[in-house]
């Protein structure tokens, strides 16, 4: 089997993987992931313990039971570049040997569910609805650097979406895993969800700098192909499913709507509705 030399999966002197800082007894077979390192401990104040809490950068761990199953939950901080480290270094502790430096034969496949915040780009999404991401395609270029394997119906929506938008290179687009959709999400709204490679601009927001494409917004919410459209979007979630697919982990992205950028309103109990579904996923998974 391929050594892995230490120049690529570079460990800590404790033994811990680089960016997460953690070893492979830290971690469940399930994770719930978050953006917001502050709102890790909102999920894990929820555990009936904790054994492990460890904090690095952006990544912050927390390792405990709840109604007498494992979890952990880490924070991520924003956008695809950080899941990519994410991803690579959680299928690192699981399907790596780190004093071989090779990879294991058998595989353990995550089930990895990411609780987030996003912003709707339909009026019949509402806010304060919990939304799974079905579909996301990626405005990003991490996928540019990876071979990944997709339908011809996904390369369709993107090529649509890349004329739609006239820009010069074609976005990804990738499915959440059948199996998490059916256990924790069988009620929520389904989502066509973009993810964008920043907050302002990728996203139609003008504060002082301007926008190439003042119609931005607009070709978003009315972008159509067969019938594919765009219901929200956010910054992580396209990373999350093609990482998912590459290094066999089912993966689900969870949406709390706190935001509808066509009726420019903000939810006036936003906590309340992350907080709503924190808890529905600790019940279901």
């Amino acid at each position: 089997m391929a050594f892995i030399p230490e120049s690529e999966l570079i460990i800590n002197p404790n033994g811990t993987v680089y960016h997460l800082n953690l070893l492979p007894e830290h971690i469940s077979d399930t994770i719930i992931t978050v953006g917001d390192p502050e709102r890790v401990a909102k999920v894990s104040r929820h555990f009936d313990e904790i054994e492990v809490v460890v904090a690095k950068r952006e990544f912050i761990t927390h390792t405990g039971y709840y109604k007498g199953k494992r979890l952990t939950v880490i924070s991520t901080g924003m956008g695809t570049d950080n899941i990519d480290i994410l991803m690579n270094e959680l299928d690192a502790l699981v399907n790596i040997d780190f004093q071989s430096r090779t990879v294991n034969e058998e595989k353990i496949k995550l089930n990895i569910i990411r609780i987030g915040t996003s912003g709707s780009l339909q009026e019949t999404v509402p806010l304060g609805s919990h939304l799974a991401s079905h579909y996301s395609i990626g405005l990003d270029s991490l996928m540019e650097f990876y071979q990944i394997e997709q339908s011809e119906e996904e390369h369709s929506i993107t090529r649509a979406l890349q004329q739609e938008l006239g820009i010069g290179f074609k976005p990804y687009c990738v499915t959440a895993s059948p199996h998490l959709l059916e256990k924790v999400a069988f009620d929520m709204l389904p989502g066509y969800t973009l993810t964008c490679p920043g907050f302002y601009a990728p996203q139609g927001r003008v504060l002082r700098g301007g926008l190439r494409n003042e119609r931005l917004l607009h070709t978003y919410q009315n972008f159509r192909h067969n019938d594919f459209m765009l219901t929200n979007f956010e910054m992580e979630t396209a990373g999350y499913y093609s990482m998912g697919r590459i290094l066999g982990h089912n993966v689900l992205s969870l949406n709390a709507i706190v935001a509808n950028r066509i009726t420019h309103q903000f939810a006036d109990n936003a906590e309340q509705v992350i907080d709503d579904l924190i808890l529905k996923v600790l019940e279901r998974i």
